[in-house]
């Protein structure tokens, strides 16, 4: 049974993680499921668990494949989830991360590529130092 809690807990991370980063409240992403707000509350929290064709729903709701939702779920994720958010998650729930996100994301495809090489080649000077 842990399994299993563990699981929904993460896949719920990843519903609110691409919920946010669509700028989606709880609601709004109700509604296009057909759930109620609280609903979405639940599955975010791992309270309860996402059946397959919620999931469907979802991911269609969300544009993303079903995959995304079990991305990074492995025993090593599962193990820094549990080290009380001191894994890589806790960075993507900063409201900064976000802002930045979907700024990148409103930019057009070859402005996008441009800062992406921009922060590559920021990120090869501070190893190199």
């Amino acid at each position: 049974m842990p399994m299993g809690n563990d699981i929904d807990v993460h896949l719920g991370k990843r519903l609110r993680r691409r919920r946010r980063l669509l700028g989606l409240t709880q609601q709004q992403l109700a509604g296009t499921v057909g759930v109620r707000f609280q609903q979405i509350q639940k599955y975010e929290c791992g309270a309860n668990r996402i059946s397959a064709a919620r999931l469907w729903q979802l991911s269609e709701a969300l544009e993303v494949p079903v995959g995304y939702f079990y991305d990074g779920l492995s025993d090593q994720d599962r193990r820094d989830a549990a080290n009380d958010g001191e894994g890589g998650g806790e960075m993507f729930a900063r409201k900064e991360t976000l802002d930045l996100i979907r700024a990148y994301y409103q930019l057009g495809e070859r402005p996008r590529r441009r800062l992406l090489d921009l922060a590559k080649s920021l990120n090869g000077e501070t190893d190199a130092a």
